[in-house]
């Protein structure tokens, strides 16, 4: 069914990446915004992922639709944890469920220093690096893009958003729980989360759909959107209850 023939159901929301703005969705906002309402929702409000997720619940509607990318998919989780009742299905792009080991977090307090002392360009190089891209013509165009966004989000915000991941909980218990319409995106090429920690997630939540998209990377929205969309339009049709 092409997109401009879906039928108009709750919003859909997206939540964007680490150091990330609503550029990352341009093309999910176009192909959906005819048939239903869209709403991006920046990741600010706190350094804790408990903190983001209360302001988000603040300004988001009675029921929606939820798709988090990398660190989005981070709070997706959490607002299912806070409110399934509002949530009537969910796609996961490039996020764990895990908590952050001792080692993981203690790796960020070296980005964290760079970042208040004027070397953020540095730090979001380093954040999202080029091989966690998939290889081609694209690759740089995008690193680039997420430099531009992340840049312009500033430093006090990268820190903000380094505790929130450094602090963020275990959800695994969070998705045993979960019985809405479930998707689970991976990039083949993600370095970052990669397609095992998607299997991981996809194998927690009750009949969750698990794909693979080709070509991509830890950034599939940018790097592959056509596959995205057509993903996404499968998941939006599925019934809901």
């Amino acid at each position: 069914m092409p997109y401009d023939q879906q039928p108009c159901r709750e919003p859909l929301v997206l939540l964007p990446g680490m150091m990330c703005d609503g550029r990352i969705f341009d093309a999910q906002v176009r192909s959906f915004s005819g048939s239903m309402p869209v709403m991006v929702l920046p990741l600010a409000g706190g350094d804790t992922v408990e903190k983001i997720a209360v302001r988000m619940l603040a300004h988001l509607p009675p029921r929606f639709s939820l798709a988090g990318v990398s660190m989005g998919g981070i709070l997706a989780m959490e607002l299912l944890r806070r409110a399934p009742e509002r949530i009537s299905r969910l796609c996961i792009m490039g996020a764990s469920p895990l908590a952050e080991t001792p080692e993981q977090a203690a790796d960020r307090e070296p980005h964290i220093i760079a970042a208040r002392t004027g070397r953020l360009e540095d730090v979001l190089r380093e954040t999202l690096p080029m091989e966690a891209l998939a290889p081609g013509p694209g690759r740089l165009e995008v690193h680039n893009l997420f430099c531009r966004m992340g840049m312009e989000l500033g430093p006090e915000m990268y820190v903000a958003q380094a505790r929130a991941l450094q602090r963020r909980p275990d959800q695994q218990a969070t998705l045993r729980r979960t019985h809405v319409p479930t998707l689970v995106l991976g990039g083949e090429h993600d370095t970052i989360t990669p397609v095992a920690k998607h299997q991981l997630l996809a194998q927690l939540i009750p009949d969750a759909q698990l794909q693979v998209i080709p070509e991509a990377g830890h950034m599939p929205v940018l790097e592959q959107p056509d596959a995205v969309n057509r993903a996404l339009l499968h998941w939006l049709a599925v019934p809901v209850s």
